[in-house]
């Protein structure tokens, strides 16, 4: 049984309330692929789409926006289909999307899409029941990297017509925080480029709440660039948590979050649900 988790505003607490007469409620899954979230003259038919995975018949829902993974260069949201639907079945929308990848494209392309298709997701889950207040974003590796960034550089979101309190949470799994070097000067160019890319840049107090993970089997120093991240957040006054998880490395600490059983996933449902209240422990 998953426990529940009480929700800090009278609004938060009325959705909670729908679910607490039987907290094992599970819901069918509505599965809408390949949805446009880019329609102008440059549109690419495969990186400008997007995956929805819809909780059926559930109502003031909220949604966790995932960015895929791969070094800005590969990957895609079809990988994360059993994800959407563990989300899905407990309630919580799940947003899949894809952006257009390097070398075809350089930061901030990558962030730029990122925002089109959140933007485009907010305004499709509003006509379809969803809680536009309870918006967390995520992803993984690279993708923890562009959700990060979406939620501490504003910039972004300002060219759609939205701020910062679009997001509830953010919850990079092994995000890259700081970029640069010349392995990635193909993606995010010289060294004052690198450091716009880098979302430490950004770090303040009034920030979404970030809940960030990392494997203890991790890969390039990220184990590190994530406390260290975590460290800067709380010294300037933003909330923000930093779980190393035991037995992982930096693959499976993706691929077990499909299961609804797995550390990283039962974090996820108590951060959302909470409406991105952090607890010393889970």
């Amino acid at each position: 049984m998953r426990k529940m988790y009480l929700l800090p505003a009278a609004a938060m607490l009325l959705a909670a309330a729908a679910r607490a007469d039987d907290p094992t409620r599970t819901y069918d899954v509505e599965t809408i692929k390949g949805m446009a979230y880019y329609g102008g003259e440059k549109a690419d038919k495969v990186r400008h789409q997007m995956d929805l995975y819809l909780p059926k018949g559930a109502k003031d829902y909220p949604t966790l926006f995932f960015i895929h993974g791969g070094a800005w260069r590969a990957g895609s949201k079809d990988s994360f289909s059993k994800h959407g639907n563990t989300f899905a079945k407990h309630g919580i929308a799940f947003v899949a999307t894809n952006y257009r990848l390097s070398p075809a494209v350089a930061h901030p392309e990558h962030v730029k899409d990122v925002a089109k298709a959140f933007a485009k997701a907010r305004a499709e889950l509003g006509k379809r029941g969803a809680d536009l207040k309870r918006i967390f974003v995520s992803g993984h590796s690279a993708g923890g990297h562009l959700a990060a960034l979406l939620a501490t550089d504003e910039s972004y979101l300002k060219e759609q017509d939205l701020t910062l309190e679009a997001i509830r949470g953010c919850a990079p799994i092994s995000g890259v925080f700081t970029v640069g070097g010349k392995k990635l000067s193909e993606v995010f160019g010289d060294a004052e480029s690198s450091k716009k890319a880098s979302p430490l840049t950004y770090v303040r107090e009034k920030l979404p709440p970030f809940l960030i993970f990392y494997a203890d089997k991790e890969i390039a120093g990220l184990g590190a660039q994530a406390e260290a991240f975590g460290k800067a957040m709380k010294k300037a006054g933003a909330k923000a948590k930093v779980v190393m998880v035991k037995d992982r490395d930096h693959g499976t600490i993706m691929r077990n979050a499909a299961n609804e059983d797995d550390e990283v996933t039962k974090a996820l449902f108590a951060f959302i649900e909470s409406g991105g209240q952090l607890k010393a422990k889970e």
